[in-house]
């Protein structure tokens, strides 16, 4: 397997090993809570972006694919299944990408568990939120995070650019649906076209990680105000 293919493995794993932690510990329900009302926060705090047609795709792949409260185990399952081949039929680039996604996916599944733990039986809202947000303490991991926002926008910007990647996913999806990885082909679809009229991927990722940091250092300072929308 290739550096990339090893990536996703050790990321898939990493993010079944929480998700049956969670299972156990009978906390599921509650990070789905804490996914959804992540996922209206980010369309309030973000509408400016999302009311743009440019940018629009792109702000629902990123809270679609990667944070919404969603069922992704077939998706993650296909994955696992055709990973021994998937440097035979995907370039570099864009298992490069699929590696940031995954990378995310598990980051933030790993830090909604957190959250989760301090949110059980209570309700969710910007001020419950933001206590929870502080006293898991986990600053660091809040940053790499946000880092990995701009990684996976740069490697999917870098995909939509690769001559005959269009051509690629679409002679695949037939073989892709008969070998049953649909799930996985799609999202890749989905990535691609999300970015392939973004234009300039900074005009996106810019003001998104910009705006992100700025709400992570605020909720870290308790000496300044909660800066989360009611939603």
């Amino acid at each position: 397997m290739t550096d990339y293919t090893k990536q996703i493995v050790r990321h898939l794993h990493g993010l079944n090993t929480m998700q049956e932690i969670a299972e156990k510990a009978e906390i599921m329900s509650t990070i789905r809570a804490v996914q959804s009302w992540q996922c209206k926060r980010l369309l309030v705090t973000h509408q400016h972006m999302y009311q743009q047609k440019r940018f629009k795709p792109a702000v629902e792949f990123f809270i679609n694919e990667l944070y919404g409260p969603y069922d992704f185990s077939q998706r993650d399952k296909d994955i696992a299944r055709i990973v021994p081949k998937m440097s035979k039929f995907l370039p570099d680039k864009a298992l490069q990408s699929l590696a940031s996604a995954l990378h995310l996916n598990t980051l933030s599944f790993e830090l909604d568990f957190d959250l989760a733990r301090k949110l059980v039986n209570t309700e969710i809202n910007r001020d419950t939120y933001a206590s929870a947000y502080v006293s898991c303490d986990n600053i660091a991991n809040r940053q790499q995070q946000i880092d990995y926002i701009r990684t996976l926008g740069h490697d999917l910007a870098d995909v939509v650019k690769m001559k005959g990647i269009s051509s690629l996913l679409f002679i695949s999806r037939k073989p892709a649906k008969l070998a049953g990885v649909i799930a996985l082909h799609e999202f890749l679809e989905k990535g691609f076209k999300a970015f392939k009229n973004l234009g300039n991927v900074e005009d996106f990722i810019t003001p998104v990680v910009d705006k992100e940091h700025q709400i992570m250092l605020q909720l870290a300072n308790p000496n300044l105000p909660n800066p989360l929308p009611d939603v």
